[in-house]
């Protein structure tokens, strides 16, 4: 039998995660009851690595992979919802989707899955502790030194930081289309618009003048540079 978790630190939070997925019938009540028992300090420790696991996924790559898991496109707080479902995968899915998003083909499945409320349980449980919003005791330094902390364990990989079109979508990652969506649809998409970010973004715009595509994408294209 293990040991009861008293204190939050990022392997401890990964087995509560796997802990409280075990309880299918209820996994985000059992995971509130453990942090609530912790005491604020904890919750909000449980909050600060969610939060920073969270922004360490905001990758274009996962985000285009969240789109083909979605059938046809993924917004702003749909692509929210995917990184805390990702998160609640375990460490070894979120791991393995950072170094390479295709992997998510042998996930669970997105729409049958979705624990994505158990990473924002820190934040519900410090606020029933203390009466206060959490991001009133935000730190902005310890919360910067926790998430570097939190990247030395993350492999990004190839070409995760570009915002692919649907028709590089196949390249980059075919697993996860074949799974989620017909070639009829995929071809669909790329015929009607082939394109899921909006375009006028200069966030989107900077990232395809300055990212790097996979070397799939540029395989595929007979591109040798």
């Amino acid at each position: 039998m293990s040991s009861r978790i008293t204190e939050i630190n990022k392997d401890t939070f990964w087995t509560l995660i796997a802990q409280a997925k075990e309880h299918t019938s209820g996994p985000s009540e059992w995971l509130m009851e453990q942090l609530v028992d912790m005491g604020p300090e904890q919750a909000k420790r449980f909050d600060d690595i969610a939060c920073a696991y969270t922004s360490l996924a905001y990758q274009y790559g996962l985000w285009t992979a969240a789109s083909v898991m979605e059938r046809g496109g993924c917004t702003d707080d749909g692509f929210t919802d995917f990184r805390g479902w990702l998160i609640a995968q375990g460490r070894e899915v979120y791991m393995a989707a950072l170094k390479d998003p295709d992997s998510l083909a042998d996930a669970p499945d997105y729409q049958d899955q979705r624990f994505d409320c158990l990473p924002h349980i820190g934040e519900r449980a410090f606020e029933e502790l203390t009466g206060r919003d959490i991001y009133e005791d935000f730190d902005p330094a310890g919360y910067d030194a926790l998430k570097a902390e939190l990247k030395k364990d993350v492999v990004y990989g190839d070409g995760i930081g570009y915002p692919y079109t649907w028709s590089e979508a196949v390249s980059y990652l075919p697993r996860l289309c074949a799974k989620y969506m017909t070639p009829e649809e995929l071809q669909c998409h790329i015929r009607q618009y082939n394109d899921t970010w909006n375009i006028t973004s200069p966030e989107i715009q900077k990232a395809r003048a300055t990212a790097t595509k996979s070397k799939k994408i540029k395989k595929n294209r007979g591109d040798s540079r």
